[in-house]
């Protein structure tokens, strides 16, 4: 079932009236013109242009070496595919942590050179004077909490996070900040289902999680894992909707074949 574009387009007003209304919201990650047309025809909310691109895209074990240039070349195709869905793109590590400035004048180039609709950011508390300025810019904001994967080096690890009573409550007060600095919405990644249940009862501004149990406004889900291209990565909160991965290389395989017994091109697949 395609949406069609005469469909009003999702806007970070509309996401607050789901949330209102009960409606979940319902988000994935693009990062080219195609994927992000078909996801995007499919009748997605959200399409996140997410810097996971380091991973899928790019062959990167963090999403830490990816550069802004490189998270703008990604979101200008994916926006160029998009006639209905929000499109968020993530900051990548180091062009907001620590100078708000820079942190600013990133946004803006994102919101300029590619038309996306909001920016993503990670981290709570300790990133509150650069999500203010960029809101103070009138560029909308997408928080996220939990595990931050630009934060890998000093986790050490992929692992739940929040667990701990001191943690849980730093997540909780941070959920709350972003919210009264003017954030949108706010992901969650990869923390107690409870925990995630109790923070989006309390805002008022949605919630997405990834990880975070059903409690949550919404889901998101790297694309290339939900479509089982990626076979490496494996977390109990993945769903794979579809096994690409044996589709793609049955595929590849065949036309190998086809080729070198020269039973393509035929007769009717030449001029």
């Amino acid at each position: 079932m395609s949406v069609e574009s005469t469909v009003r387009p999702v806007t970070t007003l509309r996401l607050t009236e789901m949330k209102q209304r009960g409606e979940k919201i319902a988000m994935l990650t693009s990062y080219d013109f195609s994927m992000a047309k078909i996801v995007d025809n499919a009748g997605i909310d959200v399409i996140l242009v997410g810097d996971s691109a380091a991973n899928v895209m790019a062959g990167y074990e963090s999403t830490l070496p990816i550069t802004l240039d490189a998270m703008i070349y990604h979101a200008r195709a994916v926006v160029r595919g998009v006639k209905r869905a929000l499109v968020v793109v993530d900051l990548p590590f180091g062009t907001y942590q620590g100078n708000s400035k820079t942190a600013l004048d990133s946004a803006i180039r994102i919101m300029k050179e590619t038309e996306a609709d909001a920016i993503k950011m990670e981290g709570g508390e300790e990133i509150l004077e650069s999500v203010q300025r960029i809101l103070s810019a009138g560029i909308p904001v997408m928080g996220h909490l939990g595990l931050t994967p630009q934060s890998i080096h000093k986790f050490g690890t992929y692992s739940v996070r929040a667990k701990e009573e001191a943690e849980a409550e730093k997540l909780v007060r941070d959920a709350h900040l972003l919210e009264q600095a003017g954030c949108f919405a706010i992901v969650l990644e990869k923390i107690p289902a409870a925990l995630a249940a109790r923070v989006s009862q309390e805002l008022t501004v949605p919630t997405i999680g990834i990880g975070a149990g059903a409690g949550c406004d919404g889901q998101v889900l790297v694309i290339h894992d939900m479509l089982g291209i990626n076979k490496g990565f494996s977390p109990r909160f993945l769903r794979r909707y579809a096994d690409l991965h044996t589709v793609m290389t049955d595929a590849v395989s065949q036309y190998v074949e086809d080729v070198k017994s020269l039973d393509f091109p035929n007769d009717k697949e030449q001029y």
